[in-house]
């Protein structure tokens, strides 16, 4: 490949001399010969912050197989639970030793643990550069612990320097800031980039603490699903994302994430409640789920917000419907078949009875217009989600890290699906009047959840707010794939064939080999070593449902790390993991808590599965980094040429 002199030039203000670009190449050459990193893909979070968090500092099961391999023989397998339990959570191990041994045995474990803890840390480094794992060394430790890493203990010349480092830290009380320090060390070397396949947010308690966690993430990157897109949508200014984010909340009795976790004012929709809906209310506006305990009078009131919101909610879809035609969600607009006089309403041409006949706010005559009292409180509700910091920091976060597909290292990640028909072709979807389908519709959707966020035009925001709803419940949404959500039918009707959301053809056609090898050529993968990674639909492994779809070429992994879904699936999350010796599944166990973890050396304990062991081991320069490592390089070459030319001038 030629390059051009001014291009060149521009490259020597970096690399100045023969010496500096020699040294470059050489690096580099070498870097991507190392075996490549280890990817851990994660997916439907639903806001189980504990559980994620235990995933993560472990490894999937990571951690506590290095331990196996550096401590084989050496030590009791209570020692190494004791050790992994460390590595995992050092703050609060330390203070339990701390409260149970005296401060000569404490000094002494101390020791131990250093000593142990840079041997596990060298067998986690051993993959990458220096340069790679001192950037990853926390700040104030960065020369202590790379000398350990990097001298030999067993070299009689250099153990009087190795343990006067160790014995010093004991000396001026580090050593415990130490042992936090290399565990975190070891936790951030064992997932090398981590993928999150869609819903961070949902019913779970804990969606705040996921995003913060995956703040202080080194490399991550998120598909969106459509309860994070929701959440973009109602932090953004979409009304009706704000109501339905509220009203799913309340549902599953989850005022953390509103109140605790963002600040939120939920006081107006409190006086609302009170106010209009002080009467009975329908059995299925109770709270579905909660794991604390509340007081009768606090799940009264949180079912009269509920429906409160909820009414809120369906009036504000059904004036998106009418105003976005385009959309195809005339088929939401329920309220407008409401029949107070007889109490039932027309679905399909079918009459049903309602369950909930107390409506205080619909007026017939105009059934999507919000009342004064409902419109006050959309207003102060929009104001405290426009000022809550943290959900605008998280929001932005979720927008610039995430996306609607990703194609990573020769795999395709997404949350949902592909829209497709019967016969399985890509279904098409107009928007802006210009007909999509496959990879083109995505990309379009991906351009609407950035419009939303970032556009400064008024009519521009306005119009992909709308799209971004569209994304959390329309037919034809790579995130939701189903007919309708039938949140209006699970509230006023009884009749279960009213509840059925039918799902898109994708679901059952991406069992299909011939299906995938389409949908992989579709986004320019080579399909005979490429692999769809899909989230959404929990995994019936109960039911003997399996994973790995399609000769090997959809995982989907999806397998209940929500709770909510553990009785469906069977087990409690999966974790796919893609290092340099081949891709494997990780099934867990429930997670009991962080307290029970700590004080008895609890963990998840996982079950791995090879899918695709490599022959040889995957270098670096196998993957798409590696790829413009290699370009680099390249143009690097062509420097060093020009030096050695003449064209270009050592400075």
């Amino acid at each position: 490949m030629s390059y051009d002199l001014e291009y060149l030039k521009l490259l020597s203000k970096q690399y100045p001399s023969v010496d500096a670009v020699s040294t470059e190449i050489v690096n580099l050459s070498a870097i991507i010969l190392l075996p490549k990193g280890t990817e851990h893909f994660l997916a439907d979070i639903h806001g189980e912050d504990e559980a994620f968090d235990h995933v993560l500092r472990n490894a999937s099961g990571v951690v506590k197989r290095k331990i196996d391999d550096v401590f084989m023989g050496t030590l009791s397998e209570a020692e190494k639970k004791s050790l992994a339990t460390l590595v995992y959570y050092p703050r609060e191990k330390l203070e339990l030793e701390k409260a149970a041994r005296s401060d000569q045995s404490l000094a002494a474990w101390h020791e131990v643990m250093m000593l142990q803890l840079v041997q596990l840390c060298r067998q986690a480094a051993y993959k990458y550069t220096r340069s790679k794992v001192r950037k990853a060394i926390p700040e104030g430790f960065q020369y202590i612990i790379e000398e350990l890493l990097h001298e030999n203990e067993d070299d009689p010349m250099k153990q009087g320097y190795y343990q006067g480092i160790l014995d010093s830290l004991l000396d001026i009380g580090r050593a415990e800031d130490f042992i936090v320090a290399i565990a975190e060390l070891i936790r951030k070397l064992v997932v090398d980039h981590l993928h999150i396949i869609g819903d961070i947010y949902d019913r779970g308690k804990g969606a705040h603490l996921v995003m913060d966690t995956l703040r202080r993430q080194h490399t991550v990157d998120i598909q969106w699903g459509n309860h994070d897109v929701l959440w973009i949508g109602a932090a953004c200014g979409s009304d009706v994302c704000m109501a339905d984010a509220i009203r799913v909340s309340l549902r599953y009795g989850n005022l953390e994430t509103l109140q605790e976790g963002y600040g939120l004012n939920l006081s107006p929709l409190v006086r609302l409640a009170l106010d209009k809906y002080s009467g009975s209310y329908a059995p299925t506006f109770q709270v579905k789920s909660k794991e604390e305990v509340l007081e009768e009078k606090d799940l009264v009131l949180l079912s009269r917000m509920q429906k409160a919101i909820a009414i809120i909610q369906l009036k504000l879809e059904g004036q998106l419907a009418l105003r976005r035609p385009e959309l195809g969600l005339g088929h939401r607009r329920l309220l407008e078949r409401v029949d107070l006089s007889r109490g039932a309403v027309e679905i399909e041409g079918a009459w049903y009875p309602l369950l909930d006949k107390v409506l205080p706010t619909l007026d017939p005559a105009n059934p999507y217009e919000l009342t004064a009292e409902e419109r006050d409180v959309v207003e102060k509700l929009r104001t405290s989600f426009d000022h809550a910091t943290d959900l605008q920091k998280h929001i932005r976060f979720l927008v610039d890290k995430g996306g609607m597909y990703k194609v990573f290292n020769g795999n395709l990640l997404y949350h949902g699906g592909i829209p497709m028909t019967e016969a399985g072709a890509f279904e098409t979807f107009k928007l802006a009047g210009k007909a999509l389908k496959g990879k083109a519709l995505l990309d379009r959707f991906d351009d609407c959840v950035r419009s939303a966020y970032y556009a400064q035009d008024p009519e521009e925001k306005a119009q992909a707010l709308d799209v971004v709803w569209y994304l959390w419940c329309g037919e034809k949404s790579p995130l939701f794939g189903k007919s309708k959500m039938a949140t209006f039918e699970r509230y006023f009707v009884e009749a279960e064939e009213t509840h059925k959301e039918v799902k898109n053809p994708y679901y059952a056609l991406r069992e299909d080999e011939d299906v995938c090898v389409r949908i992989l050529s579709e986004f320019g993968l080579n399909a005979e070593t490429s692999h769809i990674i899909n989230g959404h639909v929990p995994v019936k492994v109960v039911k003997g449902e399996m994973p790995i779809k399609a000769g090997g070429k959809l995982i989907t992994i999806d397998g209940g790390l929500s709770k909510a879904y553990q009785k469906v699936t069977g087990i409690a999350g999966y974790t796919l993991i893609f290092n340099s010796q081949g891709m494997h599944l990780v099934s867990h166990e429930p997670f009991e808590s962080k307290t029970r973890a700590v004080q008895e050396d609890l963990d998840m304990l996982p079950t791995s599965v090879f899918i695709e062991k490599h022959l040889t081991r995957m270098l670096v320069g196998d993957t798409d980094n590696g790829a413009l490592l290699k370009k680099d390089i390249e143009a690097l070459k062509a420097l060093l040429q020009a030096y050695r030319d003449g064209r270009v001038r050592e400075r």
